[in-house]
């Protein structure tokens, strides 16, 4: 997530969100106090418009199986959104440390994580921004050499497809997107995430046209659930995602976040004891300029470990979990 930040110095500055407000010349403070926007904007609806926004995207029908192949009591689906360098490019703030930070990603990143993978043996779902692939073709087939893992959709060019907030455009890179994927990959990918893991009022309705499997972009509970639209079942989809289970939050920050990996280990072994106690799904979201490093990577192969230690877990990649619950025998 980025925050617009505006910083004010000096008698008389004037604040211009440029992405939310105009300031057009000879505009003053004064001025700009004059007319705030409505900080609340939902006080003035209806509850029937309150609700066509509340379960615009909701949790349609349950997949929570009865059970997982071979009788497994959890689903480990590891997941990894390689963004390296797009999410600057995109805003076109391409400093050195940020550019060179998401390059990491690629160079130093990926093969690290892809050789803890091999080590364990365990398949993953790597999401990837098209430019990522296109500025790095090599990661493409160092995923795909491995004959277990899986490739989807994550935007054009890490994209907030809410600011964007352009139903033509948005359609238009999601086009490019699927494009150059497939002409990459050489087959068609099935699961698609959000850049930024940010819907825009349009983007469900492109996904479920586009013939998605699944979706990964969303919050609404533990387990997966068929995505319903404006109370319409879309067939597709939902492998839910949640910040509390991926590692920007905590290793985002320039200077490391938290002062050891062991911390977050341990959120992510609580996560997955109680996914295992429930017989649910565990989804964990991770990226190669932030988990690649040295340290990063060792907790991950000890979190794997752990997770392989106990009976009965089945690590699938998102494609595979989509289609067992697609079809599978549910919970009531």
């Amino acid at each position: 997530m980025t925050r617009d930040v505006a910083v004010i110095s000096g008698a008389g500055a004037i604040l211009c969100a440029s992405l939310l407000i105009g300031c057009a010349p000879g505009t003053t403070t004064a001025q700009t106090r004059a007319a705030p926007a409505n900080p609340w904007p939902g006080i003035n609806l209806s509850l029937d418009e309150l609700k066509a926004q509340y379960t615009h995207y909701y949790a349609g029908k349950r997949l929570k199986p009865k059970k997982w192949p071979n009788g497994a009591r959890v689903a480990v689906a590891l997941s990894f959104d390689i963004d390296n360098s797009t999410p600057v490019l995109g805003r076109g703030v391409p400093g050195s440390e940020p550019m060179s930070r998401g390059q990491y990603g690629a160079v130093d990143g990926l093969p690290r994580i892809l050789r803890v993978l091999d080590k364990e043996s365990v398949p993953a779902s790597f999401f990837i921004p098209a430019v990522s692939a296109a500025l790095n073709p090599e990661m493409i087939p160092a995923i795909q050499s491995k004959k277990r893992h899986e490739i989807g959709i994550h935007g054009w060019i890490h994209e907030n497809l809410v600011v964007l907030n352009d139903e033509a455009k948005e359609q238009q890179l999601l086009n490019q997107s699927i494009d150059l994927m497939t002409k990459a990959m050489g087959k068609r990918p099935v699961g698609y995430r959000a850049p930024s893991w940010a819907m825009s009022p349009f983007t469900m309705k492109q996904v479920k046209a586009a013939g998605f499997l699944y979706d990964s972009s969303l919050m609404a509970s533990d387990d997966a659930y068929e995505i319903s639209l404006d109370g319409n079942p879309t067939g597709v989809v939902e492998l839910p995602i949640e910040r509390i289970v991926d590692d920007a939050p905590y290793f985002g920050a320039a200077d490391g976040s938290l002062p050891s990996p062991e911390l977050v280990e341990k959120i992510f072994r609580d996560e997955f004891d109680i996914a295992y106690d429930e017989g649910g799904l565990y989804v964990l979201t991770m990226h190669p300029h932030y988990t690649g490093h040295r340290s990063r990577a060792l907790w991950l192969e000890k979190l794997i470990a752990y997770m392989k230690s106990k009976p009965g877990v089945w690590f699938a990649t998102h494609q595979d979990v989509a289609a067992y619950v697609k079809t599978a025998t549910t919970v009531d």
